[in-house]
């Protein structure tokens, strides 16, 4: 690891058990991802009074570039009466470990991200068959370049001024230019799910 190892304890004796199961679990989440710069982890045993469940709040904070940080939080809870504090490491850390894969997944650009979840709306302004082009009018009254190219299902002559689309926004050479644009409130359109 680039930065070392931060583990503080309240309320808890430190022992080289525990902090040899912590070391461990700490290399394993390098192997995971090797670009780790921190991790700091927080250990407190609540009060003493407690008869129900485990007493130990755990966490977990791993920080990774370029600014990413994983935040895994153990809170006492009224589930298994008494759970050893080494359990509830090991659960703290796997749930580190699904995080710290998810960003590793991201990063590397492994995790498809849908189209759908970037659509605009609007309504076509201008169309230019004869040229393959046209501008939509975004909901905030500004306009949009796209080509035929992009108009998805092949329904570029379907369109005419007023259909309203749904699109992916990007930045062109010339400006904005819409993208995935389709066709969604015109008499006789297709329905994709």
């Amino acid at each position: 690891m680039q930065v070392p190892l931060e583990i503080s304890y309240r309320n808890i004796n430190k022992t080289e058990e525990i902090d040899q199961l912590i070391s461990d679990k700490v290399n394993s989440l390098e192997r995971v991802h090797d670009h780790i710069t921190s991790c700091r982890i927080a250990i407190e045993k609540t009060q003493q009074h407690q008869r129900q469940g485990t007493p130990y709040r755990i966490r977990i904070a791993i920080t990774v570039p370029p600014g990413h940080e994983i935040v895994v939080k153990r809170e006492p809870s009224k589930g298994i009466l008494h759970r050893k504090l080494s359990a509830v490491i090991r659960d703290a850390f796997s749930a580190a470990r699904r995080q710290l894969k998810e960003l590793e997944k991201k990063q590397r650009g492994a995790v498809k991200v849908h189209a759908y979840n970037n659509h605009n709306n609007g309504f076509i302004k201008a169309i230019f068959p004869f040229d393959g082009y046209g501008f939509i009018t975004t909901l905030d009254n500004r306009e949009v370049y796209f080509h035929q190219n992009s108009v998805l299902h092949n329904d570029f002559d379907r369109l005419e001024i007023g259909t309203g689309v749904r699109y992916v926004e990007e930045m062109g050479d010339q400006g904005p230019q819409a993208s995935t644009v389709q066709i969604v409130d015109k008499p006789g359109s297709r329905i994709d799910a």
